[in-house]
């Protein structure tokens, strides 16, 4: 079997046994999260989530970027048509890990960098982008600071260990601000 086949024949177990039509597109536990695409870094893997409890937006380090704030906005909205209000009693998550693979892209495509994060180079050091544990710290700041986002949210930063399967709340659950 080649790679479709075999990702085809798993869809079809999927449907049989795990298929669920009455999923709600507001997420049960009403909790949205911002992680890497790394795929050793699955959120719903690590942290055990079910299919309709989060949502979970993936992009290049899990990072608060222009685009993860864009598509934040446009959950809002669908949240907002589907008769919820994106903020009130939720959750949000902030999940960077060890290891990442962004860190190489510092010193051979910096001015990727700089453009996938809509900062000038000389500010890429600001994002802490090697330490995985103060760049969950700024992603928050960066969150707070941003007044579009609903004051509400419950946001925690969370750091993923690819070595242990453990991950650690760097930045403990609090408003968004107060």
């Amino acid at each position: 079997m080649n790679i479709i086949e075999t990702l085809l024949k798993r869809n079809e177990t999927f449907c049989e046994h795990d298929f669920s039509a009455a999923l709600n597109i507001v997420p049960s536990m009403k909790t949205m999260i911002i992680g890497c695409v790394d795929s050793r870094v699955d959120p719903v893997d690590i942290l055990g989530l079910q299919a309709g409890e989060a949502v979970v937006i993936r992009n290049v380090g899990g990072r608060i970027e222009p685009s993860a704030l864009h598509i934040m906005s446009i959950l809002g909205a669908v949240t907002k048509a589907s008769g919820g209000v994106l903020g009130t009693g939720w959750n949000l998550i902030v999940l960077h890990h060890t290891d990442c693979g962004i860190k190489p892209c510092l010193t051979h495509a910096p001015e990727l960098l700089a453009h996938y994060f809509g900062v000038p180079l000389g500010e890429l050091d600001n994002l802490a982008i090697t330490d995985p544990y103060e760049s969950v710290r700024v992603d928050i700041a960066a969150l707070k600071a941003n007044p579009h986002l609903p004051k509400d949210f419950l946001v925690t930063g969370l750091v993923y260990d690819v070595d242990t399967g453990k991950a650690q709340a760097v930045v403990p659950t609090a408003p968004l601000r107060d």
